[in-house]
Order: C-alpha cells, then sequence, then structure tokens
C-alpha cells in the first residue's frame, strides 16, 4: 500500500508542475539525469553502451529515452512503450491583447479537442516557451511558468440567459478571451503583453532585451487531488496524457538491468491535433532514433520485426450517469485495471495477438485488465498507435488507464490503475521474448 501512496504522490507532482509539454519533457529530463542516463545530441556520433540509459529532447517538447540492451537490437529487438505530452488546451495568440471595457483581454486559440465549459470560472495560470532577444542580441529561449491565478474566464449571469442551464454553444473567438486585468481604453495593447512577459523573465534572471515571440497556455491552478471518502480517485488536470508519460518513465527507470533486450519510451507532443510534425508521432523523430540504434537497414527490418509498442493513452471509462454511451460488453470501470483499446477500422492498432500478449503481461504481473470497444453506432478516437504501426511497421497494442471526462479542464481516474499499469509495463519490459 506504501508502494501505491509513493506513486500517486509523484504522479501528482508530475502533473502539477507538468503546465505545459515543455515543462513535462524538463521533468523528465532531470529524472533520466537523476537516474544516470546521458543525454545525446542529434547532431553527434553515438557511441552506446550496453546497459547505459540515453535520451534524446527534440523541439523542447518531444522526449525518447532508452536502455542500451545487452543483446544485439537486430535479434532481441526493442519494448517500445508510447504516450504524448501535450493535453486540449487555450494557446495564447501572437497578437493578443484587447482591451475592452476597462479590461486587458488576451485571444486565445483552441488546442485540440477540449471541452470548453469547464474552463469558464478557474483559477488560470500561463505557462510556456518564450523566446527573446538578450542584451548582446543573441536569441535566447526560456521557460516560463507564473504558477499563480492571473487570469480568469467569467460565466455570464443566470440573469442575462435564462436558458444557460439548456445548453449554451461556446463561441471561441467571442466568449473564451481570457481577461487578465484592469486597463484604460488608451493603453497600447500592441506591447502590453510582451512588456509583462519581458518582465516576468527579468525577474527569474534573464536578461531580456526583446521578446520575440512565444508558445503560451492557459491551465488551471487547482493542484491534483485524491478524492472520494476512501480516495478511491484521482483528480487532475493533463491526466490526458501525462499519466501515462509518468507511468512510461517510471517502468523504464523500474528496468536498470534489462534481460537482454532494449527498452525504449517516446513521449510526442501534437497528438491532440493529429501528430503531424516534426516532433509529432507522423514525423520522423522516433523512425531516425531506431535507425541509429540499429545502424544498417537490413539489421533495421530485423529489429522492427521483434519489436513490440505499447501505446499508452487513457480509456473512457464507464460513466455512472451515462452508461448508455458505452457497448454494453465493453464499459471499462475504474479501479478495475489497464484497457486494451480495440477497434475493426484500425482507429487503435491492437490485434488479437498484441492484445493477448498484453493481456499476458497483466498476468505476469498479477494485475486485471479491461477492453474496451466504442459503440457500433458511435465514432472512435484513435492514439500514436496507428500512426507508429503504419510508419515503422511494428506490432502494437493500444492500451490505457480508464477515465472519465477526458479532454476537460480537470479529468479523473481511479487511484489504483495507473499502479497497475506501471506493473504491467514493468513486466512488459523484463519479459524474456515477445
Amino acid at each position: 500500500m506504501q508502494q501505491l501512496e509513493v506513486f500517486n504522490q509523484g504522479l501528482m507532482s508530475f502533473l502539477q508542475f507538468g503546465s505545459t509539454p515543455a515543462h513535462a519533457v524538463q521533468i523528465m529530463q532531470k529524472q533520466l539525469l537523476d537516474a544516470g542516463f546521458k543525454q545525446l545530441s542529434e547532431v553527434d556520433a553515438w557511441q552506446l553502451q550496453p546497459g547505459q540509459g540515453y535520451f534524446v529532447i527534440r523541439g523542447g517538447k518531444s522526449i525518447i529515452a532508452w536502455r542500451q540492451g545487452l543483446q544485439p537490437v537486430e535479434d532481441a529487438g526493442i519494448r517500445m512503450l508510447g504516450a504524448h505530452t501535450d493535453s486540449p488546451c487555450l494557446k495564447v495568440k501572437p497578437n493578443a491583447e484587447i482591451i475592452r471595457h476597462g479590461c486587458l483581454q488576451l485571444g486565445v486559440e483552441v488546442y485540440g479537442g477540449a471541452l470548453l465549459n469547464p474552463w469558464f470560472d478557474r483559477d488560470l495560470s500561463l505557462a510556456g516557451q518564450v523566446q527573446y532577444w538578450d542584451q548582446e542580441g543573441r536569441l535566447r529561449e526560456a521557460l516560463l511558468d507564473l504558477r499563480t491565478p492571473l487570469a480568469v474566464i467569467p460565466s455570464l449571469a443566470i440573469h442575462l440567459n435564462r436558458e444557460a442551464n439548456k445548453g449554451m454553444e461556446v463561441n471561441p473567438q467571442k466568449h473564451l478571451p481570457v481577461v487578465l486585468c484592469q486597463a484604460k481604453e488608451d493603453d497600447q495593447p500592441s506591447i502590453a503583453f510582451r512588456k509583462m512577459l519581458a518582465d516576468w523573465l527579468q525577474e527569474s534572471g534573464h536578461e531580456v532585451a526583446e521578446v520575440v515571440d512565444y508558445d503560451l497556455s492557459f491551465y488551471d491552478t487547482q493542484a491534483p487531488a485524491l478524492v472520494g471518502l476512501k480516495q478511491e480517485y484521482l483528480a487532475s488536470a493533463r491526466l490526458d496524457n501525462l499519466l501515462s508519460c509518468y507511468v512510461g518513465l517510471e517502468a523504464l527507470l523500474a528496468v536498470d538491468h534489462p534481460s537482454g533486450a532494449t527498452s525504449l519510451l517516446v513521449c510526442n507532443d501534437h497528438e491532440e491535433v493529429g501528430s503531424a510534425s516534426a516532433i509529432g508521432a507522423e514525423g520522423p523523430f522516433l523512425e531516425s532514433v531506431l535507425r541509429r540504434l540499429a545502424g544498417d537497414e537490413v539489421a533495421y527490418q530485423r529489429m522492427i520485426s521483434h519489436s513490440l509498442m505499447i501505446s499508452c493513452d487513457n480509456a473512457h471509462a464507464l460513466h455512472p450517469n451515462f452508461p448508455d454511451r458505452h457497448d454494453e460488453n465493453h464499459g471499462p470501470r475504474v479501479n478495475a485495471g489497464p484497457v486494451i483499446k480495440v477497434n475493426a477500422n484500425q482507429r487503435y492498432a491492437t490485434t488479437s495477438e498484441t492484445s493477448a500478449l498484453f493481456a499476458g503481461f497483466c498476468k505476469a504481473a498479477e494485475v486485471p485488465c479491461q477492453r474496451f470497444v466504442v459503440r457500433s453506432d458511435m465514432g472512435c478516437g484513435s492514439t500514436i498507435g496507428p500512426i507508429t504501426s503504419t510508419r515503422l511497421g511494428v506490432r502494437v497494442v493500444d492500451v490505457g488507464v480508464p477515465q472519465w471526462a477526458m479532454h476537460s479542464i480537470r479529468e479523473t481516474v481511479g487511484s489504483q490503475d495507473s499502479w497497475y499499469l506501471a506493473r504491467a509495463l514493468v513486466a512488459f519490459m523484463s519479459a524474456e521474448k515477445v
């Protein structure tokens, strides 16, 4: 029980401080370095040693980490875990400042398929990457996370919209500009926000001459929490899919003496918007690393044929208020174990073989597992699993922890399921054969 509690405390800390993909990768970078992994650069030649851990970061928001196995990769293959660092959010527009009716507001763009109504009346803060010129004219990048509540999107009072509880359409252009502070109509909005950014960076020790650009997102400042009469649930922002990043990293670090095969974790950005980028799963990042590990084309093809990827992305748990939204025989329950996700139309990459393999890892780890199939009259979301399988030709199984309120500003999972998944992933990475 103590292990579970420690695990959940670590997960909640990661969720709280991984406020953007860049911050999540920064936390993972520190954990890997503390565990003795070595950071590599893609511009250098690599000299890899068996048993040693390595990692590569691309774009500051995607990371691949692996422990070099004791056997050649073309003979043993690679045990791969896949997840994504991004979550639906509100991103600040480049020319964001709006001054109207005595308020300085920032225009935002919706990133991914967010549930928008839960963003109203939350204590919002701001985080992300900022590019600036320093005093010597060099272009620099800094991570910014203000942590404190500094913005809100106020709801319209029900007195002014008596039909609000019958359903209100949220227009992102009109209804989501964030209220930052009070302002006078004659203020200069074109420089106000960048001046604020420069001041915030100066306070944290950066010598800023001019803020050039940024990739900033608003997020809810409410901390993750264990909830329920017996703390059966864990509620937080960004459970989809920082939970899988954390679980995957814990599993990778737990297998410090692999039986022979190389173990690898890839966490990509941009899954929520289709993965089509240089650092997304549809891009070349993973394939380029794998080809370097193999050395030549024949070795690469042999390696892929021996490999397996577990694509970890949360699954839809059966909602007690909406049971009709699930197939009656495939409604995963929270705290009942990780979910194997199946779709006949290849929205998930699971096959009967890979499903059976993952069920075997769960059995070896003595954890339960479940299966999810979407209702036949509903559309199905997708993951990095089919993209990776298509790009690499590798076997893939799509799995995930069951959760409620996916893509809300605050989501909920069972407090035991992440621990179950971690144990199954350790069994996968420790198995002699896959």
